[in-house]
């Protein structure tokens, strides 16, 4: 009988016991027992109708080790993430940066041509070699630049040849000239040495002739001029027909630069 009731005793603890123990469920839902038994129960994945298997996780619900920096987060089409705001206002504010910059660098470094302008002589100096009939002659000319890029000009060389009836009685070569600064203009004054003899003596005889007041002669000139900017290399010929009085020596009146 003592057993009896002993067994009974037992059975009502251990009923008690797990009434207890289902109770204290909701207690233990955040325990780290709870925990543990939830990691170690296998995923599972419900697809319905709308939905598929994720094709990242290929239904395992676990991303493999050696692809986690290769794999992609999928963000909610509705993120405000991918809804930026004012994006056409930005892009058309881009778009007219994008045109006045490359208009601005257009227009300061397009290359425009150099202007250069024979001024005509300046001076002629005439000496005579009376024991050969040669006429010697030293003729200065003037050239003007004018620059209207928004970066400096370089004149590479300038070069000259003067020619009588046809025959080449002179010649000048200049090399590395100068430089033009930005939107200025500068001169340039060069001398040709000229020799008039052999088949051409006859000139001797006009130049040293007392009884002619005025002992004018026409030449030919020929002019050169190399010019550098940039990328970019120009060359400008000059010719033009020169009247020089060869019995002595002349300086040529300078053009005002205004008219009167």
């Amino acid at each position: 009988m003592g057993t009896h009731w002993s067994q009974s005793n037992r059975l009502t603890q251990s009923a008690q016991s797990m009434r207890q123990g289902s109770d204290g469920d909701d207690d233990s839902l955040d325990g780290r027992d709870r925990q543990e038994d939830i990691a170690q129960f296998p995923y599972v994945e419900f697809t319905g109708r709308d939905s598929i298997t994720c094709p990242t996780c290929q239904g395992t619900g676990r991303i493999p080790t050696g692809q986690v920096n290769e794999l992609v987060a999928l963000i909610p089409y509705s993120d405000q993430r991918l809804q930026p705001q004012r994006t056409k206002l930005y892009v058309v504010i881009s778009v007219v940066v994008c045109l006045l910059v490359s208009c601005l660098v257009a227009f300061f470094l397009f290359p425009r041509s150099v202007l250069v302008d024979d001024d005509g002589i300046k001076e002629v100096t005439v000496h005579f070699d009376r024991n050969n009939t040669k006429v010697l002659m030293n003729m200065t000319s003037t050239l003007n630049f004018s620059n209207s890029n928004f970066f400096t000009v370089s004149v590479d060389s300038v070069s000259s040849q003067v020619l009588y009836m046809k025959t080449v009685i002179g010649t000048q070569q200049l090399d590395n000239v100068l430089h033009i600064q930005p939107l200025s203009t500068k001169q340039v004054n060069f001398t040709v040495s000229m020799e008039i003899s052999g088949t051409l003596s006859y000139v001797y005889t006009f130049c040293t002739m007392e009884s002619i007041k005025v002992h004018n002669i026409v030449v030919f000139m020929q002019t050169s001029v190399k010019t550098s900017y940039i990328v970019r290399t120009a060359q400008n010929t000059l010719e033009a027909y020169r009247y020089i009085d060869c019995g002595s020596n002349s300086t040529m009146p300078r053009k005002p630069p205004f008219p009167l």
